[in-house]
């Protein structure tokens, strides 16, 4: 009778899953260089899933390569890592693009003897092969070169006398009978690369089935990949109870799940009514002692709700105390998988600071979700673009914007650095704020709010890129249907393209990973938000 064995060597696609185990896999790869943080490998694989696979041997991840599309001007001419790559996230990639640029490879030193790195380097050429793409380009390693650069004229020498078998190379002789050709040295490509002097050969490998004289070019289909957003503009009334508030947030959570919302959103704070029933006067700092003790039976019923509604809830936000005893301004965002996910918010404001005391956090990641990875700027963060643009780095289309304003101009603040992330990211932001007041609650004498969903501006949105918006000051749940799809035609065809129009030669941010949130400490040694390539 015949026998199915188990499989014990895959080689697959990556998934945001596998994030933990690729990190743990450089580490051991590469000790003496930078590693990965957890949210530039999200964006790796966020930005270019195709492109992105992994090797795992009886379930442990032995073998990684990333890899995107990219122009041929920009795959065949000088530029070093940090640039082509967009600072490591793969936020560069170009689905136009008729080149496909590998940015990284590794295996693990204890698992070389079953051709992982030639497996991978397989499902690179079929890629190019099935996409009719021109070839395979990347700065691959010279490992030797810093021990042997006394002897030779330069680095171009030294991947000559490689060549031409005269000095030995496991990178770049592994990549010559891999069928690549040497085009030259791309130098200062990755400083912290020391073993290759911060140089790195140029190779580059063509797709024989495809004319090199007649490439192919390639238009982005305008797809329909749509998502329904609700956003609920919440009215701060008292309540006599725990129980009272949490029927108030499922009647929405109900009426956005009937019109089959893949998501909403509350704003920040709103669960500021649950002192509207303390029997004693508080002060801010104890009201805001007090609110943080509701923050399991919070996390509970959003999880809850999340699973009997099927929907994807942002809980706005909640005054939460974090282990070292400071209290954050923190964003739930509970999924209809039945995962709890938390944000906290970055920026604290001066009336934040002054009232309450709350202290701003560390992180800013994308969250995995069923439609992709989403982002939250609680209201403040909104206005700092660095944070809108780590998280577009690390995939995110849809950032959602909890916030809570009492003046005209303080909404407007939100409301117009909110539009402007829209447009230079590329990406829509969803608003979601509170009205009315709480007499009884410091700090809630008024709110004034008109929550909307907005969009880029360009032919395939809305004409004034709001997709929708509410009625200033009323409560009600106002729903869209955006077209993800629209994002990345626009990304790649639109009348602008900010993404891809960046001076990555000029500028980039880097993230202090020595405050990060544990969850996105790499294993090994501190990083700087970028990693040299493993031989391309």
């Amino acid at each position: 009778m015949a026998r199915t064995g188990k499989t014990r060597l895959e080689v697959r696609n990556a998934a945001p899953s596998d994030v933990v185990g690729i990190q743990r896999l450089i580490a051991r790869a590469y000790p003496e260089l930078p590693g990965y943080t957890q949210g530039v490998l999200r964006g790796q694989i966020n930005n270019y899933r195709e492109g992105v696979f992994v090797a795992v041997y009886d379930g442990k991840i032995v073998g990684y390569c990333a890899s995107m599309r990219v122009p041929a001007a920009l795959a065949l001419g000088a530029h070093d890592w940090d640039e082509i790559t967009g600072n490591g996230f793969g936020s560069r990639h170009d689905p136009t693009g008729d080149w496909l640029y590998g940015y990284e490879m590794c295996v693990d030193p204890k698992q070389r003897g079953f051709r992982i790195g030639q497996r991978l380097y397989d499902e690179r050429k079929a890629l190019a092969e099935r996409l009719d793409l021109s070839g395979i380009a990347f700065g691959g390693r010279m490992p030797n070169y810093s021990r042997l650069k006394r002897r030779l004229d330069g680095p171009d020498d030294y991947v000559r006398k490689v060549i031409e078998g005269k000095i030995a190379d496991p990178v770049i002789g592994f990549q010559l009978k891999n069928g690549y050709e040497y085009i030259g040295i791309l130098k200062n490509y990755l400083p912290e690369d020391k073993k290759s002097a911060g140089n790195a050969a140029h190779m580059v490998w063509r797709n024989p089935y495809v004319e090199a004289d007649a490439p192919k070019e390639f238009r982005v289909p305008r797809g329909v990949e749509s998502v329904r957003l609700a956003t609920v503009q919440f009215q701060a009334r008292a309540v006599a109870s725990f129980e009272e508030f949490v029927r108030s947030v499922e009647y929405f959570v109900d009426v956005a799940s009937e019109y089959r919302s893949d998501f909403v959103v509350f704003p920040e704070l709103f669960t500021l009514p649950l002192l509207s029933f303390e029997t004693r006067k508080l002060s801010p700092m104890e009201a805001i002692d007090a609110l943080t003790a509701y923050t399991p039976r919070i996390t509970a019923e959003l999880n809850r709700m999340a699973l009997e509604y099927n929907i994807n809830i942002i809980g706005g936000s909640h005054p939460t105390r974090a282990e070292d005893g400071d209290i954050q301004n923190v964003a739930y965002v509970a999924l209809r998988d039945g995962s709890t996910h938390a944000q906290e918010k970055i920026h604290p404001t001066p009336n934040e600071r002054y009232w309450w005391n709350i202290k701003g956090g560390d992180s800013i990641d994308t969250i995995q979700t069923d439609c992709g990875p989403i982002g939250v700027l609680i209201c403040y963060d909104s206005e700092f673009p660095e944070l809108a643009r780590r998280l577009v780095d690390q995939g995110a289309r849809i950032i959602f914007v909890p916030f809570c304003t009492d003046s005209r101009q303080g909404y407007l603040r939100v409301r117009y650095c909110s539009q402007a992330r829209a447009i230079e990211n590329q990406c829509f932001m969803v608003l979601s704020g509170n009205v009315g007041n709480l007499p009884g609650v410091d700090n809630m004498d008024i709110q004034y709010a008109q929550s909307c969903i907005l969009t880029p501006c360009d032919f395939p949105f809305a004409r004034d890129g709001i997709a929708a918006e509410a009625t200033e000051n009323v409560e009600t749940l106002t729903i869209s249907d955006v077209n993800l799809a629209d994002l990345t035609w626009a990304r790649a065809e639109g009348t602008v393209r900010n993404l891809n129009d960046r001076r990555f030669d000029l500028y980039h941010i880097e993230w202090d990973t020595a405050h990060a949130h544990p969850d996105t400490l790499p294993v090994g040694p501190a990083p700087a938000e970028k990693h040299s390539p493993g031989g391309g």
